[in-house]
């Protein structure tokens, strides 16, 4: 089961919550990014190009705790850089659980198993383990060797302890299908709590532009990759509403949800997501109200968003779906089977 049943129950009732109070803006994951510091330097990554004194900046553990307050979502992904770096992340996490707020913690794995003593095993707290593939392949993306077998340990060992604990992959340009199968295949003997899966977004900043996928190929790539999947011969344990990989496949046509993720870091509210270089807002509450959002999403034209369907724009339309009769009942398959 990848989406525990509390999680499922509390989101869902958020999301009642905000349809009844008439909202038509609103958060479902809270990207907090407390440092944009990483040991590793992925060429699909755009968040390490900026400058050595913004890389050297952390939010303290009461801007944490601020944003999350002043924002409201019921998740809290919190991204990076690597979030193990943070001197005080322990605090962080701990003070968001206390809070009732569903934790990612995202991490490559390289600190993971020598930080776990310093976490305690919850259902509100996961980690995020960043994997994009088999040994060789994962390895080339984030441009170390020996990467992926130090994450899959750490994963183990974090099982071990009891923690909950999920994978995030992100599929490039190139990747062969059969081997990515064979992947998923593999995590699953891992017994982890759930697969994440996105296609790379073009990031202005990144070293590697070459391999970002356009819409049309992202389709093709993930109905190949999928197709055991989509036609039962395999279970996989895929962490995401059922309804956003109907998405990827191309048997739904969504648009943009770009409030549905917003990202707060040492920077401030990114206008108006945090795929993009558009600037920053010192409020949640300025983000919502002064950003024109018809600039953004595929309908608006932006050439930004023409080819873009990352989980953190489509999935919270996809959770908004789910919400309609004649879904709910498949919605329900990512926390009780298919």
């Amino acid at each position: 089961m990848a989406v525990n049943l509390q999680q499922a129950i509390d989101i869902g009732k958020y999301l009642v919550t905000q349809r009844f109070l008439g909202r038509k803006r609103f958060p479902l994951v809270l990207m907090l990014e407390p440092l944009f510091r990483c040991n590793l330097a992925c060429s699909g990554c755009g968040k390490i190009q900026h400058p050595t004194e913004i890389l050297k900046q952390n939010l303290t553990p009461q801007q944490c705790f601020a944003a999350v307050d002043e924002c409201g979502a019921p998740v809290v992904s919190i991204p990076g850089g690597e979030p193990l770096l943070h001197p005080q992340i322990d605090e962080i996490v701990k003070g968001l659980v206390e809070r009732k707020k569903y934790v990612y913690l995202c991490t490559n794995g390289l600190l993971l198993e020598k930080n776990l003593d310093k976490f305690q095993p919850s259902p509100y707290l996961t980690f995020s383990v960043h994997l994009d593939g088999l040994r060789e392949w994962h390895d080339k993306c984030v441009d170390r060797q020996g990467v992926f077998d130090i994450a899959v340990k750490a994963i183990k060992a974090a099982k071990a302890k009891g923690f909950r604990v999920t994978t995030n992959t992100t599929i490039f340009e190139g990747c062969d299908p059969k081997e990515m199968q064979e992947f998923f295949d593999f995590l699953e003997t891992l017994k982890t709590d759930g697969m994440m899966i996105s296609p790379g977004y073009g990031y202005d900043w990144a070293p590697d532009q070459d391999h970002f996928l356009k819409r049309e190929q992202t389709r093709a790539l993930f109905r190949e990759i999928l197709t055991p999947y989509k036609t039962g011969k395999k279970n996989w344990n895929f962490n995401h509403n059922p309804l956003f990989l109907d998405f990827l496949v191309g048997e739904k046509d969504y648009e943009c949800t770009p409030w549905g993720s917003p990202s707060y870091s040492v920077l401030g509210w990114q206008k108006p997501c945090y795929l993009l270089n558009e600037g920053h807002y010192t409020s949640f509450k300025q983000l919502l109200e002064e950003t024109d959002w018809s600039k953004y999403g595929r309908a608006s034209g932006n050439p930004k968003c023409a080819d873009c369907m990352v989980h953190c724009g489509y999935e919270p339309t996809a959770a908004m779906d789910a919400m309609q009769p004649q879904n709910i009942s498949r919605s329900l398959g990512s926390v009780f089977g298919r």
